[in-house]
């Protein structure tokens, strides 16, 4: 009966969770009903700085040119190939860039003089989220690869917020608190407290072959297209809800403050119980029109640490192997200060990366003494001033989705990113 309830609860509780219509055939076959099998990996991580995030205080420093006001151009710090801004007294919560340039430099790729070609929010999100800027239609990267690689798993794909276009290729789901998390985990629990459950062992499993009984006998009788999607979405509840109780054991017991820190607890329970592929974490409020050294000092740490935290929480689960992490903003800030002693939308930026398959300490393209972007060689993957391409966000696209292995998918083929042949990144991840 509680099962039945299933999307109803997630529902009332502000949650979205999918409902997959093709079954497994392990549960068409079983006498009761099953789960959906476990996600084993890879598991991907989009992070957002929404709002444009200043990169001269990041990864592409500038000490000239009254472009910050800050630094010098020789207080500029180095980690191997990596050049970043020097900004750990500024600090005074969060992880500095030298903090996190020291723990992670080895295995991070920074490509700067990224092309977002326009400098509005709404279409430099689903540019940077999607690959296609001219199209409303496009899925995110994290929802296509979720699409590709898991469709069937419970939360698929979550998402935090920012721009989160499915293409209907998969549902997103909205898991908002460790809470929630909690809840849909144990959906036959009192208050979705495992240890107060509405029935014992017996009883759970005479329901399951009992729900299990009476959806063999309804998908052998002819029934119309719309009744037929809704037994087979109730029964598909009946599987996600089973399968959604494997993530009871990596919920933490503890709730921490930070907003990624919370996010990335959800996303990673979730993908150690095998019913997550993808996730978009996302913070705001980095849209600096006034005061943006402030601004940018107190959440340039805070989003480091985030992506910290992930990190340090995926090796204690034993999945950090198993991470591929995108770290982007959906554009950047202005060289110049504004009156207000802000900084306005840039269309130059920067994109970084790191996790299973991609060779780290290296930094790939350039912008000038003035912000602008150095065009690049996509083969040689060197600047090249007179004969290289603007790198844009289709190009990172089409990169991920070869990363990913799913370049060649039908999903992928639905949306063509239509790069042309010589200005592919070759070698990009090394």
């Amino acid at each position: 009966m509680e099962r039945r309830e299933f999307l109803k609860l997630c529902g009332m509780a502000g949650l979205g969770v999918a409902a997959p219509i093709g079954l497994p055939e392990v549960a068409r076959a079983s006498g009761r009903p099953s789960e959906t099998p476990p996600y084993e990996g890879p598991y991907y991580v989009v992070f957002n700085a929404s709002g444009g995030w200043d990169t001269t205080y990041l990864m592409d420093p500038k000490g000239v040119g009254d472009i910050n006001r800050l630094y010098a151009e020789g207080d500029i710090q180095t980690k191997g190939n990596h050049r970043f801004a020097p900004i750990a007294k500024h600090v005074k919560a969060g992880m500095s860039n030298e903090d996190f340039f020291a723990k992670y430099g080895d295995e991070l790729l920074v490509l700067n003089g990224l092309d977002y070609s326009v400098n509005n929010h709404s279409p430099c999100s689903r540019y940077m989220a999607t690959g296609k800027l001219d199209s409303l239609s496009y899925p995110t990267f994290a929802a296509l690869v979720a699409a590709c690689k898991g469709s069937g798993a419970p939360l698929a794909f979550l998402t935090f917020g920012n721009y989160s276009s499915t293409g209907n290729l998969v549902p997103m789901a909205r898991i908002p608190y460790l809470s929630s998390l909690n809840l849909i985990a144990n959906a036959d629990a009192v208050s979705g407290m495992a240890r107060n459950p509405y029935h014992d062992d017996f009883a759970l499993d005479r329901i399951n072959r009992a729900l299990k009984e009476q959806f063999d006998e309804r998908v052998s009788q002819t029934r119309l297209p719309r009744v037929e999607r809704a037994q087979s979405m109730l029964y598909a509840a009946q599987l996600n809800s089973n399968a959604l109780e494997r993530v009871t054991p990596y919920v933490p017991k503890t709730n921490p403050k930070e907003r990624l820190s919370q996010q990335a607890d959800i996303a990673l329970a979730s993908f150690k119980a095998g019913v997550c592929v993808s996730a978009n974490l996302s913070i705001g409020q980095f849209d600096s029109h006034n005061n943006n050294d402030p601004d940018q000092m107190k959440l340039i740490p805070e989003f480091l640490a985030g992506i910290d935290y992930l990190v340090r929480r995926a090796e204690e689960l034993k999945i950090r192997e198993q991470l591929v992490v995108v770290v982007q903003s959906e554009m950047g800030r202005t060289p110049t200060y504004n009156k207000g002693n802000g900084k306005d939308h840039w269309s130059i930026g920067s994109i970084m990366f790191m996790g299973r398959g991609i060779k780290g300490n290296r930094v790939i393209g350039a912008t000038d003494e003035k912000q602008f972007l150095v065009p690049l060689d996509p083969k040689s993957l060197a600047t090249e001033k007179d004969k290289g391409i603007r790198v844009r966000p289709e190009h990172i696209h089409a990169a991920l989705r070869d990363i990913a292995g799913v370049a060649d998918h039908p999903f992928s083929k639905q949306f063509p990113l239509k790069v042309p042949k010589g200005e592919a990144l070759q070698n990009l991840w090394g």
